[in-house]
C-alpha cells in the first residue's frame, strides 16, 4: 500500500485538547485513531488512552506509537461504536474524556487505492475497515431509486435521480475515476466549476457504506455511558448531517431543547440532563485553514457530563 502523500493534521488539535482539561493521570478515549495524532497529544499530558480504529491500517500504523507510550497507549481494533463493551471487558471505565474526530480520514482519501476520492484514479472500494460491500458492489448492484436515495439522504444531492439514472446507464463501475466521470457528465460540469458535483456522491456512497451517521449516533450514546460525572466529550465534524446530529444530541442531552410554552407544556416525565450545556461551537481560524485546507469544514462541539444516569433510548432497559 502507498504512503499517503502528505502527513495526517489533526484538525482543531489545540482546541481539542484544551476543551479536555487534561490532567496528568487521567484516563482518555481516542475514539478515532487514525494517524494518532490526538493521542499523542493527550499521552504528552500524562494521560492514559484507549484508543479505537476500524481500518486495520490504522491499528497497524500505531503500532509504534504504542510501543513507545510505556503502556499508556491500549490501541483496538473496532468500531467507535464498541467502546462500552470494549472498556469494561479490559477494565478501563470510566474514563475522563472522549474525543471523535469523525469521517474519513485524510490518509484514507490520499491512498488511490482505497477507493475514497476522486482526485487520484483508483478502484472503486471506500470501506473503512476494508471488510463488506464496496462502493463497486453497490454501484453495480443496487437498483436505481436505492442509489438515487442514498445520493440524496447522505450527499443532499438535488438531481440525485439523474445521476442515479446515469450511474445504471453506465454499469459496470470499477474505478474512481469512472464513476467520477459519470457524475460530472449527468450534472453539465465544466473543468473551471468551483465544485466538483463528483464530491455529494462520493461522500453520499462512503457514509452509506461505512454506516457513519449510525455509527456516530451509538458512539454518542457509548461516549454518554463511559464518561464519569465532570468528563468532557469533544466532536469534530466535517459536514452538516455530522454536525446535525452532534448539535441535537447535546441539546437534547442538556435540557437545552425548548422546555416549553402556553401551547407545549413542560414534558412531565422529563430526564435529568446527562450533560452540562455545550460550549459555544468552535471553527478554525484562518491561519490553521492556511495550513491544512481540510479544516476549513471542520466544527467542534465540546460537552462536560453530569452526574445524571445515562439516558435510556427506544429498546433499551
Amino acid at each position: 500500500m502507498s504512503a499517503p502523500r502528505s502527513p495526517h493534521v489533526p484538525v482543531l488539535l489545540d482546541e481539542v485538547i484544551d476543551a479536555l482539561a487534561i490532567l496528568p493521570g487521567e484516563r482518555h478515549v481516542d475514539a478515532t485513531f487514525g494517524a494518532g495524532g490526538y493521542s499523542k497529544a493527550i499521552l504528552e499530558r500524562g494521560a492514559e488512552v484507549t484508543a479505537f480504529d476500524r481500518d486495520p491500517a490504522a491499528v497497524e500504523g500505531g503500532q509504534r506509537l504504542v510501543a513507545e507510550s510505556d503502556g499508556r497507549l491500549t490501541l483496538i481494533h473496532a468500531p467507535f461504536s464498541a467502546m462500552e463493551d470494549a472498556l469494561a471487558e479490559r477494565g478501563l471505565s470510566p474514563v475522563d474524556g472522549v474525543t471523535m474526530d469523525i469521517g474519513v480520514s485524510s490518509m484514507q482519501l490520499d491512498q488511490a487505492e482505497r477507493g475514497f476520492s476522486f482526485q487520484a484514479d483508483g478502484p472503486l472500494d471506500m470501506r473503512m475497515s476494508q471488510a463488506g460491500e464496496s462502493a463497486a458492489d453497490f454501484v453495480n448492484t443496487a437498483d436505481e431509486e436505492a442509489i438515487a436515495d442514498v445520493l440524496y439522504r447522505y450527499g443532499e444531492e438535488p438531481r440525485s435521480r439523474r445521476v442515479a439514472k446515469a450511474v445504471v446507464a453506465a454499469r459496470p463501475l470499477t474505478r474512481t475515476g469512472e464513476l467520477a466521470a459519470v457524475v460530472r457528465k449527468a450534472l453539465g460540469w465544466r473543468p473551471h466549476d468551483k465544485k466538483d458535483p463528483a464530491t455529494r456522491t462520493f461522500q453520499a456512497i462512503r457514509i452509506h457504506l461505512n454506516r457513519e451517521l449510525d455509527e456516530l449516533e451509538h458512539g454518542l450514546r457509548a461516549a454518554e455511558r463511559v464518561l464519569k460525572p465532570g468528563g468532557r466529550l469533544a466532536v469534530v465534524t466535517f459536514h452538516s448531517l455530522e454536525d446535525r446530529l452532534v448539535k441535537r444530541f447535546l441539546r437534547e442531552r442538556s435540557g437545552s431543547e425548548p422546555a416549553g410554552s402556553r401551547h407545549l407544556p413542560v414534558k412531565a416525565d422529563a430526564v435529568a440532563p446527562s450533560f452540562e450545556k455545550p460550549a459555544r461551537a468552535v471553527r478554525a481560524g484562518e491561519a490553521e485553514i492556511a495550513r491544512n485546507p481540510r479544516a476549513r469544514s471542520a466544527t467542534l462541539r465540546v460537552a462536560r457530563r453530569t452526574a445524571a444516569a445515562p439516558w435510556m433510548t427506544k429498546g433499551e432497559r
